[in-house]
């Protein structure tokens, strides 16, 4: 296995993924590559296979064909053990936090030291109470996460996915079911995060809002494809009509009818 912190070339490669769900094709020959210190936002309509592509890079699951390569390795080629080890350089922000309700606030943020590091409790202490510091969290240390607002279940879960200052963070719809403010207050930290920490982040979201101001580059996603990718300015003024649909959010896909709408109904009988 390559040194989970390689610094040459890209932090993520991915070469011809294709994936299956269900007997249906979700991703199909996608390719793209990561950046060192980028944001990169993958965007989609539900159904388009971003989660999928999400789960892959993180190495939750495998492609039918095709490769992952994340911090120089191979996610298809390499051992549980190779996996768990470059796991410990990526951090995960889920969508609703991922908390552990049992446990309180600066808990769960030492939970991965705990875990995978032998410092002693005092510093482990210290440690979280710097990220909850970064997150404005610091008073709600000792609340449990079943007190907390949506905007602060994030900022936990975001303070707990860079305790331990990971190369590349994963962050999984991090404006949804927040107000505008708050989602304007969590687009600002992240931007903070990858300056502070030089970490590259990649979000998956359907915010076009906060794609737009926090994107290095944006992938668009379609029907499990890549539909577009290039900086702000390029995904703004590309010219496909699909592209700017997606922006402008308008209806992309017409509603078969007749002998086409029986048809749509029984393909899985014949």
């Amino acid at each position: 296995m390559e040194a989970a912190n390689q610094s040459d070339g890209p932090v993520i490669q991915v070469e011809g993924l294709s994936s299956h769900y269900g007997g249906k094709e979700v991703l199909r020959d996608v390719s793209f590559s990561v950046t060192r210190e980028e944001i990169f936002v993958i965007m989609g309509a539900s159904g388009s296979g971003k989660t999928t592509l999400m789960r892959q890079l993180i190495g939750l699951s495998q492609p039918a064909q095709g490769s992952v390569t994340l911090l120089g390795n191979d996610l298809t080629k390499i051992t549980k053990s190779e996996l768990f080890e470059v796991r410990k350089h990526i951090g995960v922000a889920f969508q609703g936090g991922a908390l552990i309700n049992s446990m309180s606030v600066i808990e769960n943020v030492e939970l991965p030291l705990n875990q995978n590091t032998t410092l002693d409790p005092s510093t482990i202490r210290i440690m979280s109470r710097m990220k909850l510091d970064m997150m404005s969290l610091r008073d709600a240390e000792n609340f449990m996460p079943t007190q907390l607002s949506g905007g602060m279940l994030k900022r936990a879960g975001l303070a707990r996915a860079v305790i331990m200052d990971p190369n590349v963070l994963f962050f999984d719809e991090p404006s949804a079911g927040l107000d505008p403010v708050t989602s304007a207050e969590l687009d600002e930290l992240i931007l903070g995060l990858r300056n502070a920490l030089g970490m590259t982040v990649v979000v998956v979201t359907h915010e076009l809002e906060s794609a737009l101001k926090i994107a290095d580059r944006i992938m668009l996603i379609s029907d499990g494809q890549i539909l577009a990718l290039g900086t702000v300015d390029d995904i703004t003024h590309s010219k496909d009509p699909e592209v700017q649909a997606m922006l402008q959010r308008r209806v992309r896909d017409r509603v078969p009818v007749g002998e086409e709408y029986l048809d749509h109904l029984t393909e899985d009988e014949l």
